[in-house]
């Protein structure tokens, strides 16, 4: 188990000499250099407990991929996961927001990081309408199919099968969330909620389609024989679990390097754990780790709605996901013990 994680290792090292570096030259103390040190780690381990549950779902698609295109997702897509989502994306939410070049916010995140901080966390709602809708889009085509004959949790899940045979329940349910929560907030907010909510309603559709229609017909929804689509499927689904962490890392520290060493060893260690599940066929082993896994995701999707509402604490959204695949996990080693009961080899 441990080659799998070989090269995380090998980044945590990296990474955290990095960030120790990084806090002698920002502060040119030893308790500097060990605070920095700390919050890199901290960083770390959170985008690790945020990110569990997307290691199941990538896995759970990466199985099923062509071999090209799989290899493809696991190099070029922690590529895109680590520079993009980590040091892209904050700067380019800073840039769309303050309307300033790119070198100008890259500026700003190196000498101004308290006010690159506040314009993160004003740019906050938007991006959990967009990365909530997406994602509870994600769960619900999990649980809404009518091919889907495993259950974990039955009465709730033997109802969403059977009516995933109306066409489109899934899409009307996620409207009435958007607009029951788009009541709960008052003017610009609940226009900025709303039109950001439909992008991401409208991203998961265009998605849907345009695997589909890359993939030959194949769906991206079971990403059967997947390619192109379901690749550019992964990559907006990672971008959508790493909304969280991201904007939610600038509690902990303002500084955007710091933030990007944190975040990125944590998305190396999601890789590692990526390539262990395809490789091991866990998710066979363990018949209900996949529902853990999206359950954790449908919770996630609330989770964000909500924080266009209230504050909720990364930790509690980290444990609420690691705790639902926890017992999901518990739940398949007990149907695995009662099987090989029923059925002894002789």
């Amino acid at each position: 188990m441990l080659s799998y994680f070989r090269w995380a290792f090998v980044l945590t090292v990296i990474g955290l000499a990095l960030g120790a570096a990084l806090g002698w030259h920002m502060t040119g103390t030893i308790s500097g250099m060990l605070t920095i040190f700390f919050v890199c780690t901290v960083l770390a381990v959170l985008e690790i407990s945020l990110s569990f549950d997307n290691a199941i779902v990538n896995a759970n698609k990466l199985k099923d991929m062509q071999p090209i295109w799989r290899q493809r997702f696991l190099t070029w897509g922690i590529l895109i996961a680590v520079f993009g989502m980590r040091i892209l994306f904050p700067l380019l939410i800073v840039v769309i927001s303050a309307r300033i070049g790119p070198w100008e916010a890259l500026t700003l995140a190196a000498a101004e990081p308290a006010r690159y901080a506040e314009i993160m966390h004003d740019a906050h709602l938007p991006i959990a309408a967009f990365g909530g809708t997406f994602l509870l889009m994600v769960s619900l085509a999990f649980f809404c199919d009518v091919d889907k004959d495993v259950h974990w949790v039955g009465w709730l899940e033997h109802r969403l099968a059977r009516y995933a045979g109306v066409r489109g329940a899934e899409v009307v349910l996620v409207l009435l969330l958007i607009l029951g929560f788009s009541r709960l907030l008052e003017g610009e907010d609940a226009q900025v909620f709303f039109r950001s909510a439909i992008w991401g309603l409208a991203t998961f559709l265009s998605v849907d389609v345009l695997g589909s229609f890359l993939d030959s017909g194949s769906s991206v929804k079971s990403a059967a024989q997947g390619g192109l689509g379901a690749f550019l499927y992964l990559e907006v689904l990672d971008a959508s679990f790493s909304f969280d962490g991201v904007i939610g890392a600038f509690a902990l520290s303002q500084n955007l390097f710091v933030i990007a060493i944190g975040l990125g060893i944590g998305a190396m260690y999601v890789r590692s754990m990526t390539i262990m599940l395809v490789e091991k066929e866990t998710l066979t082993e363990y018949r209900y780790l996949e529902h853990g896994a999206f359950y954790a995701i449908l919770i996630l999707s609330l989770i964000m709605y909500a924080q266009a509402l209230i504050h909720v604490p990364e930790v509690i959204t980290g444990l609420a996901g690691a705790a639902l695949i926890g017992l999901a996990l518990w739940s398949s080693i007990r149907w695995n013990r009662k099987s090989a009961k029923a059925d002894p080899v002789i």
